[in-house]
């Protein structure tokens, strides 16, 4: 059971949720960089909403599946094709046996779940891929062309869902849409750091940035109005996470993402609320970016928000196939 990869894309890996309670020796969490569009796509063909799905950046991704499966996916402006039939976000879709899913990134991320799940081998708990420590996912590495992806069993849950499909899609969706690649201009709101100062908060508030072509999963560097520092030379290291915005030296912010560092010795001006992170997910070079400040409680409430959809989700998937 297996799908073999007839066209890589560019960076595609294999990704679920990440490493947990791995922090304190220096692995970082990674996983998907918006994991609730993997979690649904999870739920709409009957995985756990932990299974492994995959992350595709860019290019054309191309996959022939040995046997019938479902297949789900959400993200940027992303074409998705099985055979000659187009496949819409957040909807579920049959696989016949020897046919092929092609999947065109125009701009942004997109997360795609095979029912079963990657069954690539778990290393510390987790099949996510960490790029630069190179463990995990498929060999360590981003997919090429050719490769063979193992695939998990299908499922009792499976099987009921696709018994209810008629032709190709399923006639429901998830609860809401992920994340669009941004138009001109993404906002994150961002609550205050432990180093914000009145002047750099400013700076960083009243500045459009440009996400720089070095960017990567580890964070995203920005360029454009420069942020005076908040102290003189390096911190002693402190801990730092996903949504960190961190002022290097030369005063050009980094929004650190899944796979950054556990520490760090740069000033932590702000953090990007944890829902926005599904924004930052699609930024690409060259897209533009500004900040907007809001505070720790309704940071927590929209995280619950978020929750509660996905809850009411997993319950309805539950209930409506059990």
């Amino acid at each position: 059971m297996t799908v073999l990869v007839t066209a890589a894309g560019f960076q595609t890996t294999v990704q679920d949720c990440g490493r947990v309670g791995w922090r304190p020796f220096g692995v970082t969490p990674g996983g998907a960089l918006d994991a609730a569009t993997l979690r649904l796509a999870n739920l709409l063909v009957g995985n756990d909403e932990t299974a492994a799905g995959l992350e595709i950046a860019s290019g054309r991704v191309q996959l022939r599946f040995c046997d019938e499966r479902l297949i789900a996916w959400g993200g940027g402006r992303f074409k998705v094709k099985i055979a000659r039939d187009s496949s819409p976000p957040l909807r579920c879709a049959c696989v016949a046996p020897g046919e092929s899913c092609e999947i065109l990134a125009t701009h942004g991320r997109a997360w795609l779940a095979v029912s079963g799940g990657i069954d690539v081998p778990l290393v510390l708990g987790s099949r996510a891929t960490d790029l630069r420590a190179r463990f995990g996912g498929f060999n360590g590495r981003a997919l090429r062309d050719g490769d063979e992806l193992p695939l998990g069993a299908r499922t009792q849950s499976e099987l009921r869902i696709a018994a209810q499909i008629t032709g190709r899609l399923a006639n429901w969706t998830g609860p809401y849409s992920s994340p669009a690649a941004p138009e001109r201009m993404t906002t994150l709101r961002t609550i205050r750091g432990q180093h914000w100062t009145a002047e750099a908060g400013a700076k960083l508030l009243e500045g459009n940035f440009r996400v720089a072509i070095n960017s990567d999963r580890m964070g995203l560097r920005l360029e454009g109005k420069t942020i005076p520092r908040t102290h003189a030379g390096m911190l002693v290291s402190q801990p730092v996470t996903p949504g960190t915005i961190q002022l290097p030296t030369n005063g050009a912010p980094i929004v650190l993402l899944a796979d950054c560092q556990t520490i760090g010795g740069y000033p932590r001006l702000a953090h990007v609320i944890s829902v926005d992170l599904a924004r930052a997910a699609q930024l690409q070079p060259m897209d533009y970016v500004r900040f907007e400040l809001t505070t720790l409680g309704f940071a927590q409430q929209l995280a619950r928000q978020r929750e509660r959809e996905i809850a009411i989700f997993r319950a309805g998937i539950r209930t409506r196939f059990a």
